[in-house]
């Protein structure tokens, strides 16, 4: 359905920004089946949904002219997950409905709330927010939603995800029964599908997550290294795509901090967003990338979501994301508005079939490629340096009168030589990245094994994840109940419910007797320290065999093994 089906005033304003034609899921809710009805929209990351959505309101905020209409109270609310989301949305609906008279106020965590309320006395027709802030102004009697005809849940998966189900449940019990509910969600998981079936009424279910556009103007690589040649990896992909904007993603807020700190050092403009950053570290983070003072933004996933920048062109996925849905939330940052883009995946070689998996999933197609060399980074530079030196330009007296000086002064070359020397110095250095072949991989894992752990004892302690296990105290732990220093401590792995550690074999007596005479003291004898029967993996393997697996003497931990014991046969039928 073309834009020209629309209120005229819609109709111009998408038109004035350059909209030819609707996006897939654009015409699918201004559809005439679509019209009037709830809406269940799976979409993915620039797809256009604000927009989308913000047509499907059209006959619940404008008047029969085709012009919005004064109310004392709000005839639309929009929720969205992050305060950047929220004012993105807010952004859109501004410019959508402005030739209309549309008046929308937002109310996000971070800013202020009686600014806020003095909005919402003056009488919008539709409020854009977050659900903790919404949340506190209906119960302040100063977010009245009798009078709605409309809610949007923007990127519902990820308000559950957050722990936003009750603020939800109570901003939607307190609208009329009559509103229309269009939920809009990148994937319909369980949690999703429940709370559609409660709060929509015979939903219309549309789908464009399979659309091809969903990432078609992207490009997709994978590129394989070493475990420990992560970081390495990052420094020259930066320096090898020289991107207006960049886009990093990590798991964890401290990893976050960890890369930026890195990337600073090297001397990249780099800007961080993560959890821990107040509203205003973000607003100032944001903004150095949109005035280009920054070029580089390692984030989180949540703390990406609602970010737009137009000039972003490359997604690097410093740590996997963990399925289809969430590679393509992070890689739909860019490529947007028909722009092209590029997401970049970094592989280690040891988890390449659970990222080929993925991919699969997400029917998208990557290229497999090793990570750019220092001779391709330079070679890029060179030509970048030509292209940008041989640009038409414009130069005026005084830059043509300092020329003619330095001519007098050195020759021509070496003239040319000092400007690339400057424009060289003012560039981070590349990375010299191991060979990537099989022999190399192998290499490099007999390098990474630690003098002295040739020979190692498993121990086991009972606790685990589920009980908050965590390196930084389990190591100072063993240090204190085995009197032994932290480089006598090998690999620790974390399970759910025990932790497993490596003792070197010819310290392995001393330190069971010592953890057994320091057993119930008050620094941390309450914790079970025990000889292990094998490794982690060993075990889990036996446990789910059936076997008995037990704890042997020191003796036989690593080196001559004894048999396990066998299953006991189950006489008479199965029950």
């Amino acid at each position: 359905m073309p834009y020209s089906s629309l209120p005229p005033a819609l109709a111009d304003a998408l038109r004035a920004r350059g909209y030819a034609e609707p996006t897939p899921v654009q015409a699918a809710v201004i559809a005439p089946d679509a019209a009037g009805r709830d809406l269940v929209v799976s979409a993915q990351t620039g797809s256009g949904k604000t927009v989308a959505f913000g047509l499907a309101m059209a006959d619940q905020l404008l008047g029969p002219a085709g012009l919005a209409e004064p109310s004392e109270q709000p005839l639309a609310l929009v929720v969205a997950p992050t305060r950047e989301l929220a004012l993105q949305v807010s952004r859109e609906l501004v410019w959508l409905y402005g030739q209309a008279g549309l008046r929308v106020a937002t109310c996000v965590g971070g800013m202020d709330p009686s600014k806020e309320r003095r909005a919402l006395r003056a009488g919008p027709q539709v409020v854009v927010g977050t659900p903790g802030r919404l949340r506190d102004h209906l119960e302040r009697g100063a977010l009245d939603l009798g009078a709605l005809r409309a809610v949007v849940l923007d990127e519902a998966d990820e308000m559950l995800d957050m722990g936003f189900r009750e603020d939800l449940e109570e901003l939607l019990d307190g609208t009329p029964d009559t509103r229309r509910t269009l939920l809009f969600s990148a994937t319909i998981p369980p949690p999703i599908a429940r709370l559609a079936q409660s709060y929509t009424r015979d939903p219309l279910r549309i789908s464009t997550v399979g659309d091809d556009r969903g990432h078609g103007d992207i490009a997709y690589q994978a590129v394989t290294v070493g475990p420990a040649e992560i970081g390495h990896a990052v420094v020259n992909l930066l320096r090898f795509h020289e991107a207006e904007t960049a886009m990093l993603f990590c798991a964890t807020r401290e990893n976050v901090r960890r890369l930026h700190a890195i990337l600073q050092e090297r001397g990249f403009a780099v800007v961080a967003l993560s959890g821990e950053h107040s509203q205003s570290e973000r607003n100032q983070a944001l903004q150095a990338l949109r005035d280009r003072r920054a070029r580089v933004c390692v984030a989180t996933d949540v703390a990406a979501r609602g970010i737009d920048l137009p000039t972003l062109s490359l997604v690097i996925h410093v740590e996997l994301p963990r399925d289809a849905e969430t590679l393509q939330h992070r890689s739909g940052r860019t490529g947007r508005a028909g722009k092209k883009g590029t997401a970049v995946l970094i592989v280690p070689y040891n988890r390449r079939r659970r990222v080929e998996s993925m991919l699969r999933g997400a029917k998208i197609e990557a290229e497999w490629i090793a990570a750019p060399t220092a001779e391709a980074i330079r070679r890029n530079d060179r030509q970048r340096l030509l292209d940008a030196l041989l640009a038409p330009a414009e130069f005026d007296d005084e830059d043509r009168a300092l020329a003619a000086e330095l001519l007098s002064r050195r020759s021509a070359e070496d003239i040319a030589a000092a400007l690339v020397r400057s424009h060289r110095a003012a560039m981070p250095a590349v990375e010299e990245l191991a060979e990537n072949t099989p022999e190399a991989r192998e290499a490099d894992r007999q390098q990474r094994h630690r003098a002295g752990f040739e020979d190692v004892v498993w121990f086991r302690m009972d606790v685990g994840r589920r009980q908050n296990a965590d390196p930084r105290w389990i190591l100072p732990l063993l240090c204190r109940r085995g009197h032994i220093t932290r480089n006598e401590v090998g690999a620790i792995r974390i399970g759910p419910n025990e932790t497993h550690f490596q003792i070197p074999r010819t310290i392995a007596d001393r330190f069971a007797s010592t953890v057994a005479r320091t057993a119930g003291s008050e620094d941390g004898g309450d914790v079970a320290i025990e000889l292990a029967p094998d490794s982690p993996r060993e075990v889990a393997r036996e446990r789910r065999k059936g076997n008995d697996v037990r704890p042997r003497p020191v003796g036989q931990g690593a080196t001559g093994k004894k048999p396990w014991p066998k299953k006991p046969h189950r006489k008479g039928p199965r029950k």
